[in-house]
């Protein structure tokens, strides 16, 4: 009896603790009854490639939210970088996949870290507030994709640059492959090393790390570098999927990427959250796209979805925090 007792406590223990876990257990059910094609596994590696490109941008945007700030440029960061990379490979006819693939690392470090570090530069040096500083390089970017395109979309690239957006390794895509690497090693980089000890006690008190002696500033740096880098590989696997470079790209990406890390977390007062978190909130997001897609609901109703669900996570946080 006292065995039953205390195994049903640890299942209590557990629900209050992932309560994520069964939404999404629930939301499968659901979706899957209303649409029984969901649980083809055609549609399930459909779901997973669909939200792959959310999965990059909100690795770097949990970074950013854990230390307390935000990241407004995502979006157009990752619409910059496709623009710059299909601009740079479109020349090259005959270049090889592994060509192609070093290309697009290289410019998307070096895209990433260039926006990445204005904004952290002057979110953590000049102390502008994160909401302003991210926002300014959000039209900053998505206005250099417009001028330098002329609202023109980038056309006629070599068939290897679709290998990471469209490309698979035996059944699994690319694409996915290329997201389970980086959660991986984001989730080591947050839970492993002092760096995201760091980052962690910078959310939770900022003058109480000082007081520490943590770097505040040039942690701050390197974590919106890491956002940046990882919304400029973001745009460069979007544009490979689409096989075309596009200024339009990746707008509202922001907002799933928040969705997905406040779900999460339940909130944006940094030093809570982490990978895990955020892969279960991607995760519900992508099955509620899907769900809609499947039932062919306007995609529409899938930009008031997103903003209600950053909505309720953020009533359910603040009432976790009265509690």
């Amino acid at each position: 009896m006292n065995d039953k007792k205390t195994f049903l406590e640890k299942f209590k223990e557990f629900i209050k603790n992932q309560p994520l876990i069964f939404i999404l257990i629930g939301l499968c059910t659901v979706v899957s009854i209303v649409s029984p094609s969901f649980l083809l596994s055609q549609n399930l590696i459909n779901v997973l490639i669909q939200i792959s490109i959310n999965a990059l941008i909100a690795t770097g945007m949990t970074l950013v939210i854990i230390s307390g700030g935000i990241d407004l440029s995502v979006g157009s960061v990752a619409a910059l970088n496709g623009i710059v990379v299909t601009a740079f490979i479109q020349p090259f006819v005959g270049i090889s996949i592994l060509l192609c693939v070093l290309v697009i690392i290289v410019l998307s470090v070096i895209m990433g870290f260039i926006c990445g570090s204005i904004s952290g530069f002057t979110i953590s040096r000049l102390r502008v507030p994160p909401f302003v500083a991210t926002l300014a390089m959000m039209n900053i970017a998505r206005g250099f994709t417009y001028v330098y395109t002329k609202s023109r979309s980038i056309y006629g690239l070599p068939e290897a640059f679709g290998w990471i957006g469209q490309g698979y390794i035996g059944f699994i895509p690319v694409i996915v492959i290329i997201v389970i690497i980086v959660l991986l090693i984001a989730h080591i980089v947050l839970d492993r090393t002092v760096f995201g000890r760091y980052v962690y006690a910078i959310g939770s008190n900022e003058e109480v790390a000082k007081i520490c002696g943590i770097n505040v500033r040039n942690i701050k740096l390197i974590v919106y570098i890491l956002s940046g880098m990882l919304s400029a590989l973001a745009g460069a696997c979007l544009a490979s999927r689409l096989i075309t470079g596009q200024p339009t790209a990746a707008q509202g990406y922001e907002l799933n990427a928040i969705a997905a890390v406040v779900l999460g977390t339940g909130g944006m007062s940094g030093g809570r959250g982490g990978i895990g978190k955020t892969i279960q909130g991607i995760l519900i997001i992508g099955v509620i796209n899907n769900g809609l897609n499947l039932m062919r609901v306007s995609s529409y109703w899938q930009i008031i979805t997103m903003g209600a669900i950053i909505l309720v996570a953020l009533i359910i946080g603040q009432f976790k925090k009265e509690d």
